[in-house]
């Protein structure tokens, strides 16, 4: 658990991070070693939820061995899953990261909402509905490991 101050919402007790799997955590298919390394950095304090339909079929294997639970979503209505599966856990103590379309629920039902503007851009509505916005998955994990950052980007 992560004992987070969120500026304008107080403290909260941070117990899961979901993240989309392709476009986020993933660029083409594949997973950087940094990620992984920076995942499984969080997964000791955290725990980590992967979400995906799975549409290229070797989600798992592409984990490998980041400590995470995989959770395979129902193709179609991506968009809803994710925002249901997030109300589900306990949205005050979840943090949400992705860039697609289908994640923009989910990063507005997370108390804290990052979107992603990588290789593969981003949605429209997952940016609007985020509270941080950042270029890419490694800056979206620092500001959970080095707390000064989130602060810094969200106080008023």
């Amino acid at each position: 658990m992560l004992n987070m101050e969120i500026p304008g919402r107080g403290e909260h007790k941070i117990e899961f991070l979901v993240l989309d799997m392709n476009g986020t955590i993933s660029t083409d298919g594949r997973i950087s070693a940094k990620v992984k390394d920076k995942v499984n950095l969080l997964a000791k304090k955290l725990t980590v939820y992967i979400l995906t339909a799975d549409t290229r079929g070797d989600a798992q294997e592409r984990l490998g061995r980041i400590e995470a639970e995989l959770v395979k979503l129902d193709e179609g209505e991506e968009a809803s899953q994710k925002g249901r599966f997030i109300r589900e856990i306990g949205a005050e103590g979840t943090i949400a990261v992705g860039n697609g379309y289908n994640d923009h629920l989910m990063v507005k039902e997370a108390v804290l909402g990052i979107a992603i503007i990588g290789r593969e851009g981003a949605a429209k509505e997952t940016i609007s509905n985020a509270d941080v916005v950042v270029s890419d998955v490694l800056d979206a994990l620092d500001l959970l490991l080095k707390p000064l950052r989130h602060r810094a980007t969200l106080r008023k």
